[in-house]
């Protein structure tokens, strides 16, 4: 319905909100070139081709045999591995395009998308580019630009200070003046990179200086401003449209406030905290914004909301990850009104025709562990429940945006983003429940994810209710404690049952045969060993001991790859359930799991994600601990949690250092990771130099207690 009336609405070129015709300053596109990789290239990619337009992929050499690479109508190698010497090489993909006969380029989001130098290239290169004009963003791109636009337009911002004086000095007579806590903030970029909270003034120098190193990594520009900071708002968004005939329409916010790093995880329309009178008092400031800068195409106007008041944090100038959660609601395609907005036709709709339906939500699903690391590797098993991939789903139906299949490699030079679940329901509370149950029916394996996480957000009390603000994941004030309690109580309730099934899967004949003797078995869990005892019954059935009781599991292989493990225990929870009078309680899982190295398995059952490590054949040590400092007076090390490279070295061998205390900073999937010593310890050794590359679990550092080291090295 919704495409009938945006082909109908062209081509009557209604003057409230489609200004001018298709007319003469349309221009043809006939081969696209899209400038990006993964899940947002092949969401570009299958739009166009719906819309008949060839397609030109580029990829790096670790994205050689990727999926948009495959489904695009032709593919150039860039070359290189590094974003920088790829996907951030305007020049190699300027001369993709010649070479292909490309006659527009599409960015995606990231990389070079909100580029200006950039954007004038294509321009100047005779291609058409889908995005704004190169002033607007130099405009907006800008966060102190953007700043100084807005408040020229009567857009409310932040007190703070984004002066073209950088000096720690200026910068700290500013913070006095706007008043603590406060934002640091890099005037280019996004995505949580350069982003700082400080309390205090002692914290400033650093927080200086760590946002203007990653800001000078991720965006080549070390410029800085800072703001007041607001501790527990929500952060909206409003998504905006202009064409080149002067029409700028918004279709609605959607609320980003659960967060953690400050980048988003789950997005939904509309925002439990918006009524119909302030959703129309943000699109005029969103659309007013977009219309003092010259904008065309897709935009994106981001605010902070607390306490009644909302204030301007920055505009994107490009696509947003997020835009599912706006097509399901308003029934459109923001890809194709980007390629028929470039070609210079107007706007499909006017504001008064702009209809938004039900309630969408979305969730990332990242490659990250349970501290929010991000992590390399390969992606053994991925599958999911029936859904979508990338277009309009029908209400109560899963989309899903990704780039994924077996034996996929995730590098480590690129985000650690995997794909988007998106679930359109006719209410809040249905879109909930539904993206839940899909969550937990989506397996990704090999590597840790955050997909058990998500599912707890959705289904968390604060959440359910509405009432989750940005400070939702944030130590010590929100829920990210609790949260991961409860995952842990989650995972040692099936680790036992999980485990075994993963061990047994590899040797199904252990598990049919019966054996009249018991087996001791360790197992690893999050760096704590569970010793029980195991005994083959035959069929499939094995008898469990531990810690004085006893219980039955019986596994049962399933059509889908899966293991179906039956537990049964006494009711008492102690004896033998298979003994006479004795009640038997039994729990069912269906579990999968696969091996990630020698003796260790990655498991999943339901919404239940764990690793688990066969320590059987190991030496008794009592020592189980992860990279963590041990007991006082053991050496100890530190290890790095994720692929990355080494940036500073703070810390210097010999140093007495405290609790918390930075050891090694990391650079990983564009963000800047510290690593501190988890007690008071000496530091002892130091085995890698800044610009060396670490792997995950590679030493990095060794600790000692200070009396343990040579006389001539102590403190």
């Amino acid at each position: 319905m919704a495409e009938s009336r945006i082909r109908a609405t062209c081509a009557a070129a209604d003057t409230d909100g489609c200004a001018g015709g298709l007319g003469a300053r349309a221009r043809p596109m006939k081969k696209l070139l899209v400038a990006n990789r993964g899940e947002i290239a092949r969401r570009v990619i299958h739009t166009a081709h719906a819309m008949g337009i060839a397609t030109v992929a580029v990829h790096s050499d670790p994205d050689a045999q990727a999926l948009h690479v495959r489904e695009a109508t032709q593919a150039v190698a860039l070359g290189g591995a590094a974003s920088a010497d790829s996907y951030l090489r305007g020049d190699k993909l300027l001369a993709a395009a010649r070479a292909t006969g490309a006659d527009a380029l599409h960015p995606g989001y990231g990389f070079l998308s909100e580029n200006a130098d950039f954007a004038q290239a294509v321009l100047d290169a005779g291609l058409l580019w889908v995005g704004p004009p190169p002033a607007a963003i130099r405009a907006l791109g800008n966060k102190a630009a953007a700043k100084a636009l807005a408040a020229a337009h009567a857009v409310p911002c932040l007190p703070g200070y984004a002066g073209a004086d950088q000096s720690p000095e200026r910068f700290a007579a500013e913070a006095r003046r706007t008043g603590y806590p406060l934002m640091v903030k890099a005037v280019a970029g996004g995505g949580g990179r350069g982003l700082r909270l400080v309390t205090d003034a002692a914290q400033l120098p650093a927080a200086l200086a760590s946002a203007r190193s990653e800001a000078l990594a991720g965006f080549g520009c070390g410029d800085l401003l800072i703001e007041r900071a607001l501790l527990h708002p929500r952060h909206l968004e409003v998504q905006v449209f202009a064409d080149a005939h002067g029409a700028c329409i918004h279709l609605g916010e959607r609320d980003c406030s659960v967060q953690r790093r400050h980048q988003k995880l789950i997005e939904e329309s509309p925002s439990p905290a918006v009524d119909a009178a302030l959703r129309e008092r943000l699109g005029a400031c969103a659309v007013a914004l977009a219309r003092a800068a010259g904008y065309v195409g897709a935009g994106t106007v981001e605010f902070l909301l607390e306490e009644g008041q909302f204030f301007l944090l920055e505009m994107n100038t490009r696509l947003q990850v997020e835009h599912p959660v706006t097509e399901a609601l308003a029934g459109l395609d923001l890809v194709e009104w980007q390629l028929r907005v470039a070609r210079g036709e107007p706007l499909a709709l006017a504001q008064h025709q702009v209809a938004l339906q039900g309630h969408a939500i979305e969730v990332r699903l990242y490659a990250e562990d349970a501290q929010f690391q991000p992590h390399t590797g390969r992606v053994l098993h991925w599958s999911t429940p029936p859904a979508t991939l990338f277009g309009r789903a029908a209400s109560g139906a899963l989309r899903i945006d990704h780039a994924l299949e077996p034996g996929s490699d995730i590098p480590p030079h690129y985000d650690a983003m995997l794909g988007k679940l998106i679930m359109h329901a006719p209410t809040r509370e249905q879109a909930i429940a539904a993206l839940v149950r899909a969550l937990d029916g989506t397996s990704v394996l090999g590597l840790p994810t955050n997909r058990a996480l998500l599912a707890a957000c959705l289904d968390h009390p604060r959440f359910r209710s509405g009432q989750a603000l940005v400070s939702f994941l944030r130590e010590p004030d929100g829920a990210l404690h609790d949260l991961r309690q409860a995952l842990l109580k989650n995972e040692l309730q099936v680790i036992i049952p999980s485990a075994l099934s993963a061990i047994y899967a590899e040797n199904a004949a252990a598990s049919a045969l019966p054996c009249g003797l018991a087996r001791p078995l360790q197992l690893r869990h999050q760096g704590q060993l569970h010793r029980l005892t195991v005994r083959e019954c035959g069929a499939g059935r094995l008898q469990i001991g531990q810690t004085g009781s006893s219980t039955e599991l019986r596994l049962t292989p399933q059509p889908d790859g899966s293991m179906r493990c039956t537990l049964a225990r006494a009711a008492d929870g102690a004896g033998n359930p298979g003994g006479p009078g004795n009640d038997l309680v039994r729990t069912v899982h269906d579990v999968r799991a696969v091996p990630v190295g020698a003796l260790r398995w990655h498991w999943q059952a339901g919404s239940v994600d764990g690793w688990v490590q066969d320590a059987s054949w190991e030496p008794a040590t009592g020592a189980d601990a992860g990279t963590g400092l041990g007991a006082a007076g053991n050496a100890s090390e530190l290890r790095a949690p994720c692929n990355g490279r080494v940036l500073a070295l703070p810390a210097s061998v010999g140093q007495a250092l405290a609790a918390g205390e930075t050891v090694v900073v990391i650079e990983s999937m564009k963000l800047e990771h510290r690593l501190a010593s988890p007690d008071a310890a000496t530091l002892a050794e130091l085995l890698v130099g800044p610009g060396q590359q670490v792997s995950p679990g590679q030493v990095l550092a060794r600790f000692a207690a200070a009396a343990a080291l040579p006389p001539e090295t102590a403190p």
